[in-house]
């Protein structure tokens, strides 16, 4: 829970690098969240308001992380826009956001495990 805090902290910066265990557990606590308010959107007879509502309030923390992840990786958080490609955008993406932290200090920042120990 306190990755995801820590996203939520970091609500528009863009900047810098976000290790994997920061995007994937706030990916997790999102979906998480979003079943559980479209299961109470659905028993209150509001159906997709909820969830709607919720992901429009993290879009910025989302997209920030999504960046400084791929950041992390040593690419441009432009790679992000790969995502409007069907299908094969969002795999190359998946590669990107598996994959392991550059080394030590890229153009983005020191090694998040660095600064973390």
């Amino acid at each position: 829970m306190s990755w995801y805090l820590q996203v939520l902290k970091k609500y528009a910066v863009f900047s810098g690098r976000a290790r994997r265990k920061e995007y994937w557990y706030f990916f997790l606590f999102n979906v998480i969240i979003s079943i559980v308010l479209g299961w109470i959107g659905n028993l209150l007879w509001t159906y997709n308001v909820l969830p709607g509502l919720y992901s429009l309030a993290v879009l910025l923390p989302s997209l920030g992380v999504s960046i400084r992840r791929l950041q992390d990786t040593g690419s441009s958080g432009w790679w992000l826009l790969l995502s409007l490609i069907p299908l094969i955008g969002a795999i190359i993406l998946l590669i990107y956001m598996v994959s392991d932290s550059q080394e030590g200090t890229n153009q983005y920042g020191p090694s998040p495990k660095l600064v973390e120990q």
